[in-house]
């Protein structure tokens, strides 16, 4: 099952009882953060929950080409980790 944005807001305002359009804005607003903080090769860090960053993958001038001809020089890859507790959450057999 996802939690789709709807879902997020009702189960948020729920637990808050915040107006549900409160929340949806608040909601929309930490969207938008996150967006352009990655879009400007940041990186964003929810303590004991995850990381969410840019990766900056440098291929050279030689290695492939683009359909427009030009050569692929910077790849940008978003990457996501999951902190040691919400890894041991997941799978709790696991040693680190």
């Amino acid at each position: 099952m996802a939690l789709t944005k709807n879902k997020m807001v009702s189960e948020i305002g729920r637990r808050t009882r915040l107006r549900n359009h409160d929340v949806q804005r608040m909601l929309e607003a930490l969207v938008d953060v996150w967006f352009e903080e990655l879009a400007s090769g940041g990186r964003i860090e929810l303590q004991n929950f995850l990381v969410l960053e840019v990766q900056r993958i440098d291929r050279g001038e030689r290695r492939g080409m683009l359909s427009s001809g030009e050569p692929r020089r910077v790849i940008h890859r978003l990457v996501v980790r999951p902190s040691k507790t919400l890894k041991a959450r997941i799978n709790p057999d696991h040693k680190s």
